[in-house]
């Protein structure tokens, strides 16, 4: 199954956007459900529902960070790299969908619901929010991004 249809699959059984698109790649970055779902708590909504930067994209930066992030914290051409990777996922998802902040996304008065209270998952939210489609095109760009540029067989790293 595609990585999209696996993160849409996590959204859709009640995860919030950064823990769907974390989730599909829970076995590449080595987390087990738990701490993955615990990890990217904070980040849906926009962070807590004020409607920042979309969970989706904050998942998308999650996975990269686990499988592409840098840890030597004195070497800024490596900080500089991870950076320029950031930018470029975070640029192909505002292509496709317009913006990188949740308000931006939801639009009209969804846009302005920062009540830390989440809506009920029921047939209408699906209908009326993007959410679902924001968190498969986020598992999509990401997927695609490591597929190009790092090796399959963990052996070869």
């Amino acid at each position: 199954m595609a990585k999209r249809d696996i993160a849409i699959e996590h959204f859709k059984r009640g995860c919030n956007c950064a823990q769907a698109v974390l989730l599909a790649f829970r076995e590449e970055v080595g987390l087990d459900e738990k701490t993955a779902l615990r990890l990217a708590a904070p980040f849906g909504g926009g962070f807590g529902r004020q409607r920042e930067v979309c969970g989706a994209v904050s998942g998308m930066c999650l996975v990269l960070g686990f499988l592409d992030g840098y840890d030597d914290v004195t070497d800024p051409a490596k900080k500089a790299a991870h950076y320029a990777t950031v930018q470029q996922l975070c640029a192909a998802f505002r292509e496709r969908n317009g913006s990188i902040i949740c308000r931006e996304l939801l639009g009209g008065t969804a846009g302005k619901d920062t009540a830390p209270t989440p809506d009920a998952r029921t047939e209408a939210y699906y209908k009326k929010r993007p959410c679902a489609e924001l968190v498969g095109d986020a598992a999509e760009i990401i997927d695609g991004w490591l597929k190009a540029n790092r090796p399959s067989d963990p052996k070869e790293e």
